[in-house]
């Protein structure tokens, strides 16, 4: 994306570049949210809609909260975790960010989502195996490839028994070189949430930009 010659999707990757390089591979965040002053359309991946291959899926399955707990992972701001509220989940969605759950509070104040201030790495003990539908969209992807099996380890612990994991991420082959940020997910890592415990049930490849 572009703004009047100034490419967002690369200062982003710059960022994330940098701060990962200062051992610090989640502050950019906040850094860029801070930068966006308001402005959605600095942030590459904040369209003010659900991402469109959740949305796909949902409708495909027919997708129904039915008051079930719901958790969004890195939500951002929130347009996610609004698709699921109004799909009737109990939703509650972190981010690491202070200024984007700010935000997120501000463009959704007329619901009942529960949105939080949270590092995946120390999250209320209260969350631990507490919820019914848990969802991560594109937040293990732009994580150094070290922490992956931390972070995969992490989102598991959400899951209640007998709840459901939804996962979206760019996808690779098991024998391809993850080369560049974002790093895409291969067969091989998803299967670290199978090896915790869980049962992949559903897996999809959906083609298009992010």
């Amino acid at each position: 994306m572009q703004e009047n010659g100034f490419d967002t999707q690369e200062h982003t990757k710059k960022l994330a570049e940098k701060f990962i390089a200062e051992r610090n591979p989640t502050g950019w965040f906040e850094e860029l949210y801070k930068e966006a002053r308001g402005d959605n359309e600095k942030i590459p991946w904040a369209d003010l809609e659900p991402n469109r291959f959740l949305r796909a899926w949902a409708e495909r399955v027919n997708l129904q909260g039915n008051g079930r707990q719901a958790l969004v992972v890195g939500c951002g701001l929130g347009d996610d975790a609004k698709f699921l509220h109004e799909l009737n989940f109990d939703v509650t969605a972190f981010d690491i960010s202070p200024t984007a759950i700010d935000w997120a509070r501000r463009l959704h104040s007329g619901t009942d989502i529960k949105f939080v201030v949270a590092d995946l790495f120390n999250t209320p003990k209260e969350w631990y195996q507490a919820f019914e539908f848990v969802l991560e969209v594109y937040t293990i992807q732009p994580l150094p490839l070290e922490m992956r099996p931390k972070v995969i380890d992490a989102i598991t612990n959400f899951v209640e028994f007998n709840g459901k994991l939804v996962v979206v991420t760019r996808g690779r082959e098991d024998d391809e070189e993850p080369l560049e940020l974002p790093w895409a997910l291969s067969r091989k890592d998803l299967a670290r949430f199978e090896a915790n415990g869980l049962r992949q049930i559903y897996f999809e490849e959906m083609f298009g930009d992010e």
